[in-house]
């Protein structure tokens, strides 16, 4: 892996790999607007509260909503243990549910995928390879298991 393709925000280049971007997921029984909108909600046990993230009219108001560890629906006991296999399911969801990006994913080869910040050293690379980058990882995993898939 030589290549690396970076993306932060959804009108970037690569935008289309950020959870911000305008795709739609069908997700536990529900469509939501975007990607970060399902992934905020998962956040919270009480559903009325994940219907409040999901109608969040704009992925900045659902992150505020999913934030808010002081709402009693907040998954406390669990929420670092099951983040990044929930990011994968919902990730996994929106670029097998869409045709166009799905492709996009898979032409990316076998190239390193980061998610180019200094803003979250889990999710992101820090912007100088210090951060962890799990949704580079997590994109790089769906994308083996969508070639996967196809090649069935």
């Amino acid at each position: 892996m030589s290549e690396k393709i970076f993306f932060y925000e959804p009108w970037d280049e690569n935008g289309y790999l950020c959870n911000l971007s305008p795709y739609t997921v069908f997700f536990d029984g529900l469509l939501w607007p975007t990607s970060e909108h399902c992934y905020q909600a998962q956040k919270h046990r009480d559903p009325a509260y994940r219907e409040k993230v999901r109608s969040a009219s704009t992925c900045q108001e659902a992150i505020a909503l999913g934030r808010d560890e002081n709402s009693p629906s907040y998954r406390h006991d669990d929420w670092m243990d099951v983040r990044v296999s929930l990011m994968y399911d919902i990730v996994y969801a929106k670029f097998s549910q869409h045709e166009d990006i799905r492709k996009m994913l898979l032409d990316t080869g076998d190239a390193e995928i980061a998610e180019h910040t200094q803003n979250d050293h889990f999710w992101g690379d820090g912007m100088d390879g210090s951060g962890e980058n799990h949704l580079g990882k997590v994109l790089m995993e769906v994308r083996s298991a969508l070639r996967a898939r196809e090649e069935a």
